[in-house]
């Protein structure tokens, strides 16, 4: 065969590589990183780790996941509507302190302990919704500044009324009901955040007031004069987000048997995260419940299996924070190439 005839032939080869590793790099894209990353952190640890996939651990990743999935549904309702909520680390505290301090003057047997302790944290997290939408709604102080000067305002009341020192006492049946207790060997907690992943999904594809969340994300001024109310929108998405932290507060105080101010400080960056790796635009309009719920599991199944590998707490910030920007920058860019 002469050289003029090689030629052609090999570019020809190199061309069809070239075109095939585009190709595979469209399909990855056009797919999503998150599933990939999630099934291959799976994969790993399953075989540096033979215990990664037993039935006690799996367990003890969906009950350690529930705390941020309930946190992390209600930041992306309000990154939904283009806001943000700094302060639902601080409402976790705030919950768990007066919940403890509620449920702490009851006797242990009293049957009211778990309905009342429900009630009263859930009625903590409407009280800071409220607050925090109106003066983003109302008074148009942007939600960064309301929530940041939110979670001073709440630690400040968790530390007064806690004195510093975890509220001990929670009786036991609160705790062996939403801490340990199960039906059919799925913890009560998990089964929580199954339902109210189900609420939250119906809340935003079937009712009016989600698609409202969508509109006011996507362009409030369209959705103004399309006669949707901006304010009750926006109110309502941040007393959801917040309640949703507050159950998650009852539910981490059930787990650690007390009230503490320190609690939930780590699930503002987790549940933003979550939320974000999971396609949600901090920008508002677009976001979806399944891939935030994949989000929670992906950061849920990275820090459970480095903690059986004893991974250092120092490596694994170093870890989760540069996966995070890698997975997020891949996300926006297969959002930017196939805008889906």
């Amino acid at each position: 065969m002469s050289p003029s005839n090689i030629a052609p032939q090999r570019e020809t080869v190199f061309g069809a590589a070239r075109s095939g590793s585009r190709n595979v790099a469209a399909v990855l894209l056009r797919a999503g990183l998150l599933p990939i990353l999630l099934v291959a952190l799976i994969l790993v640890f399953s075989l540096l780790a033979p215990q990664f996939l037993a039935p006690a651990n799996l367990i003890n990743i969906s009950r350690q996941s529930v705390f941020l999935l309930l946190v992390a549904l209600g930041q992306m309702v309000v990154l939904l509507a283009a806001q943000l909520d700094l302060s639902v680390g601080a409402t976790i505290a705030v919950t768990s302190v007066v919940t403890a301090t509620v449920t702490s003057s009851l006797t242990g047997g009293d049957a009211s302990v778990v309905p009342l302790g429900l009630a009263v944290g859930l009625g903590v997290g409407v009280a800071v919704g409220v607050f925090n939408g109106f003066f983003v709604a109302v008074v148009k102080v942007p939600s960064f500044m309301v929530t940041l000067g939110t979670t001073s305002i709440l630690t400040g009341i968790a530390l007064i009324l806690s004195k510093g020192a975890p509220v001990s006492g929670v009786p036991a049946l609160f705790t062996a009901t939403l801490a340990t207790g199960s039906v059919f060997g799925i913890p009560i907690s998990v089964l929580i955040g199954i339902v109210i992943a189900v609420v939250v999904f119906i809340v935003l594809s079937r009712t009016t007031f989600g698609r409202n969340i969508y509109a006011v994300g996507g362009n409030s001024s369209a959705a103004s004069v399309a006669g949707i109310s901006v304010t009750a929108t926006l109110i309502g998405s941040f007393v959801l987000c917040s309640v949703l932290a507050s159950l998650a507060g009852v539910l981490l105080t059930a787990r650690v048997a007390s009230g503490e101010a320190s609690l939930g400080s780590s699930y503002v960056m987790l549940s933003i995260a979550a939320a974000v790796l999971g396609g949600t635009s901090l920008f508002g309009g677009e976001g979806k419940l399944g891939l935030v719920i994949l989000g929670v599991l992906f950061l849920g199944v990275l820090s459970n299996g480095m903690n059986i590998l004893h991974v250092s707490s120092y490596v694994q910030e170093l870890v989760i924070g540069g996966v995070l920007v890698a997975a997020v920058a891949i996300e926006r860019l297969r959002t930017q190439v196939f805008g889906t």
